[in-house]
This record gives structure tokens, C-alpha cells and sequence, in this order.
């Protein structure tokens, strides 16, 4: 059974769409980066190398059990070294993890991409800027759809400043492809993620209580997104 949908973005980039998050693949000249390995797509390494015969890398966002469902099928993964306890508390230690840091530049052959940490949805939660291609792959942290924020590692005052973080470099990206919810983003959602962050930090922002995976949780419905909150 096909559990996922192939769209081709341009002749360089494809999201693959697997049951409410996505993955992507970038090629360069040289070689191919599948970010992250999707939900329930055990075959992420067989779809990527449907659409390219370039070698393949894969890079974690993070190791969220949503984004790493095919990561078996390679030796190695890229990841923030503060990642790696969230990764083997979800799995065993293979793939071994290999550490990307803050500003590290991925070269797929005239296609670099940089690596943005992007703590708080997780400790080593990571963006990556496509610098040619002037896009922000943004996995988790910013989108307009539930942002989780509760739970064991999540830190809603290191997501508030992470966002300071991208907006910094605002002038280096025109679009935003995000693992959930729309794509494309314009980079205009996140000051407008900033104030919502700042009115739950501050308590303006009103919540419904909730649950989710069993787990109680402050529900913010802020317009731009909806914050899930401890």
C-alpha cells in the first residue's frame, strides 16, 4: 500500500508528503540530501533513489519519531550532536549518528546548503538554508499548523529565541518549506510566530486544555499557528 505522494517542486527539489509530515530531496551536481526519512515511509532510501541516481546523505531535522521512520536504510545520519539523546530514546543506534554544527555548509555539488540550529521544539533541532535557491527548509519550528511545545526536552523560551535567530537572516531567503502544514511559507509568519510566542511567555495568551498522546496540554489557537504547550 502507497502511503506517501511524490511533488516535485523544481528539477532539484521533491516533497514527499507522508501522513500529515514531509520529507525532502535536494540534489546538487554531485550528490543527493534527503531531509529527514518521513513517518511510516521504511522505504525513504528506495523513493529518493527512484528520483535521482546521484549517492545519497541523510541529514535528521530532528529525531522526532515522525521524522525518521526510514533511517535504517543508511550507515550514517547527520544530526546535531544535542539531538542524539531524543534519537536513541527513540530507536537503537543505527544509523550511527554523525554531528553537524551550527553553520556547517552541506555541498551537494553548486548547491550549498547551511545549517541553522534552531533549538526549543527539540535541544538540536536544525534548519537548513538553501543558499542558492534562496529557500529555508524549516522543518518543525516554523509553520502554520500545531507546534509542539510539550514534554520532555521542549523549551518554549529557547524556540523564542531561535526564531530571533532565522528572522536575523531574513534577508538570505524568499520562501520558507516547512515538514508541516502549508508550503510554501513567506518569511512574514515569523514575527508573527515571535508575538505569539511572547503573549504565551508572558501569559496574555488564553488556552483550552487538552491532551495529546495521553499527555494534558495547553491548547493556544493564535490565528498564525496553534501552540501545544505544557
Amino acid at each position: 500500500m502507497i502511503n506517501y505522494e511524490i511533488n516535485q517542486v523544481d528539477s532539484q527539489t521533491w516533497a514527499i508528503e507522508n501522513q500529515g509530515v514531509r520529507f525532502f530531496l535536494l540534489t546538487g551536481s554531485q550528490k543527493g540530501l534527503l531531509i529527514d526519512s518521513g513517518m511510516t515511509t521504511k522505504n525513504a532510501r528506495e523513493i529518493a533513489e527512484s528520483l535521482t541516481d546521484l549517492p545519497l546523505q541523510l541529514i535528521n531535522s530532528h529525531a522526532d519519531i515522525d521524522h525518521i521512520a526510514g533511517n535504517d536504510a543508511f550507515n550514517t545520519v547527520l544530526m546535531h550532536p544535542a539531538e542524539y539523546v531524543n534519537y536513541l530514546g527513540q530507536r537503537a543506534s543505527h544509523p550511527v549518528p554523525t554531528p553537524v554544527w551550527d553553520g556547517d555548509i552541506i555541498d551537494l555539488g553548486g548547491r550549498p546548503l547551511r545549517i541553522i540550529t534552531q533549538p526549543g521544539h527539540t535541544p538540536g533541532s536544525i534548519a537548513l538554508l538553501d543558499i542558492n535557491q534562496r529557500v529555508l527548509f524549516s522543518a518543525d519550528s516554523i509553520q502554520d499548523g500545531e507546534i509542539f511545545l510539550f514534554g520532555s526536552m521542549r523549551n518554549l523560551i529557547g524556540y523564542r529565541q531561535s526564531l530571533d535567530k532565522v528572522w536575523a537572516c531574513r534577508s538570505e531567503y524568499d520562501k520558507i518549506f516547512p515538514s508541516h502544514a502549508s508550503l510554501p511559507l513567506k518569511p512574514d509568519i515569523i514575527p508573527d510566530l515571535m508575538a505569539c510566542t511572547d503573549q504565551i511567555l508572558t501569559g496574555e495568551a488564553s488556552f483550552q486544555a487538552g491532551e495529546r498522546f495521553g499527555m494534558s496540554v495547553k491548547i493556544y489557537k493564535m490565528g498564525t499557528a496553534v501552540f501545544l504547550c505544557d
